[in-house]
């Protein structure tokens, strides 16, 4: 078409403005196909209830189950594309940008689980509790959690731990009594197993231990009144005295440096966490507006709702391609520390621009959950903090610029 004022022309589907420089081209027909299944599933079984679900603060813990049928993380097909026992990264990275596509809780719920606790038993543990515990969190027989945030420490957790580890004994009959509290641990109540990051109290260093959920001494307390994330289920967590065996303790984590180290490697992520609510958001404004008339005429077609829709579009365009680069760079084992803070800061940064604009899009509807954008608006503000605030991830950029450290 011409392009001239009030021409029309076929639109870009969803998918099309998702993926707007087609990087989901570089996957296998094997790997699109399983992200065909997940999206189909989620139409099916998660977007109908999305409202209600956002409203009640309820958990659909049963989803998880449902998601791990689909076997995302070890269907034979998808290995046979990859390198040894995983999908290849890239697939793993379109998995998350789908999940928060159409819901960042429902990323959440299934990923706290085959993503941040089972990254932490596979790097953080021996060989043999990898071995026997790795199959088992795949497939959910075996739910944890990862608790590291403290009240009154998020930040600077790192230098301020204070929950304690106290060693009784020596060699693989020893004990350990924690004691101390965490915060803001998402999944707590649902999973059997808590990864508590404590300080051991011989040596200062940090150790992780996989807690009970159940065992004498551990209190679960639900942190209630969030306006972000209200699908998933935080909890306050209280350690009076518990015991734990040395066999319960993360063999391969004996510092913070080895905790950063894990927790490095799950920024990429959070990268294609803000490229997914990105498109889901894009994607509920344009519909808001293709269907919305105001003087007449769709408010799609007047200038300043396709500017918006357009800075969107770039910003999740932007971002996608940001992660597809830094997952490439971890899978080649160069990603830098900095580089993984450079973009969890400027992801979060266009995340919380693409959400606004979608509220701007839909107006007073925009606030309704009916309209989706609402939902998206609130739960970027989780993410923009989660992960490292955008103030730290910041100083790590600026050290490695400068090599000056302004940390306090």
């Amino acid at each position: 078409m011409s392009g001239t004022p009030g021409s029309a022309r076929a639109a870009l589907t969803d998918d099309e403005a998702a993926d707007f420089f087609g990087f989901a081209g570089t996957l296998t027909d094997a790997e699109r196909s399983k992200l065909a299944e997940l999206r189909a599933l989620l139409d099916e079984r998660v977007r109908p209830h999305l409202a209600d679900w956002w409203e009640r603060a309820h958990t659909p813990v049963e989803l998880r189950r449902d998601l791990a049928a689909l076997r995302l993380e070890d269907d034979p097909a998808l290995l046979a594309d990859g390198d040894g026992d995983d999908p290849r990264p890239l697939f793993t990275g379109f998995k998350n940008f789908e999940l928060a596509r159409c819901d960042l809780s429902t990323a959440m719920l299934y990923g706290g689980q085959v993503s941040m606790f089972r990254t932490l038993v596979r790097q953080g543990g021996s060989l043999t509790q990898v071995r026997e515990m790795d199959a088992r969190i795949r497939s959910f027989d075996l739910t944890g959690c990862f608790a590291l945030t403290e009240p009154a420490h998020g930040s600077d957790v790192a230098r301020g731990l204070e929950t304690t580890a106290t060693r009784h004994g020596d060699g693989p009959d020893a004990t350990w009594t924690i004691t101390g509290e965490k915060r803001w641990i998402g999944n707590a109540d649902a999973s059997e197993l808590l990864g508590v990051v404590a300080k051991d109290a011989a040596d200062g260093r940090a150790k992780v231990f996989l807690v009970p959920r159940t065992a004498p001494g551990v209190e679960l307390e639900p942190i209630t009144g969030k306006m972000s994330l209200r699908i998933v289920r935080n909890s306050n967590i209280r350690l009076n005295d518990v015991t734990v065996r040395e066999a319960d303790r993360l063999q391969g984590i004996d510092s913070f440096a080895d905790l950063a180290r894990i927790l490095g490697s799950l920024r990429a992520d959070v990268v294609w966490f803000a490229a997914g609510m990105q498109a889901g958001a894009l994607e509920a404004a344009r519909r808001y507006a293709m269907g919305r008339a105001q003087f007449g005429r769709p408010i799609a077609s007047y200038q300043l709702i396709q500017e918006k829709l357009a800075r969107m579009l770039g910003n999740t365009t932007a971002t996608l391609a940001l992660a597809v680069s830094l997952t490439g760079l971890d899978e080649r084992g160069i990603r830098t520390e900095a580089q993984a803070a450079m973009s969890k800061l400027w992801s979060a940064d266009r995340l919380r621009e693409t959400v606004a604009l979608a509220r701007e899009t839909c107006g007073g509807e925009g606030i309704t959950l009916a309209r989706d954008v609402g939902r998206f608006f609130a739960d970027a503000e989780a993410l923009y903090t989660y992960e490292g605030t955008r103030e730290i991830n910041a100083l790590i950029v600026g050290r490695e610029l400068t090599g000056i450290g302004a940390f306090v």
